[in-house]
């Protein structure tokens, strides 16, 4: 498949709204978010959805070149069944956190997010190394959120 800058631009907006959407229905629970003691290393309130917004771009990118590829339908299958399984897992997290305030539930759901970010950048990597070096950024920060959230947990 060529470059079709229509698919590009469904692949970007389609981890945007999840992620949006997800931030829509979890946002009341920012106000108790801010009241928590938080660990070192936490950064302010606004970075969150600056980087989020980078790497949900990223994610689209990095499902676009394995779609747009010329690798085998049923890898390609495959390796998007994955992603968007944890686009799925992605989008629950906010809620059980912030609406929820399951720190602890919301931690080991974090282990199931990095571990399918892991198998999809594994699947990606063998249909298209750009798409599984742009979902690197996303596990390093979801290795991050993981150590936010236990730290939360532990100190709340």
């Amino acid at each position: 498949m060529k470059n079709n800058r229509f698919l590009l631009a469904v692949c970007i907006a389609v981890p945007l709204l999840i992620g949006g959407l997800s931030a829509l229905l979890s946002g009341g629970g920012m106000q108790d978010f801010a009241m928590l003691e938080k660990p070192p290393l936490s950064p302010p309130g606004w970075l969150f959805p600056v980087v989020w917004t980078v790497l949900y771009v990223l994610m689209g990118i990095a499902s676009y070149l394995v779609l747009s590829s010329q690798a085998d339908s049923i890898e390609i299958q495959k390796a998007l069944s994955v992603y968007f399984y944890q686009l799925l897992v992605n989008f629950l997290w906010p809620v059980f956190f912030f609406d929820f305030g399951w720190y602890l539930f919301s931690f080991f759901w974090l282990l199931l997010l990095w571990a399918l970010i892991v198998v999809t950048i594994r699947r990606f990597w063998q249909i298209s190394r750009p798409a599984a070096y742009l979902m690197v950024p996303y596990l390093l920060w979801v290795t991050f959120a993981g150590y936010l959230n236990l730290g939360i947990w532990w100190l709340n």
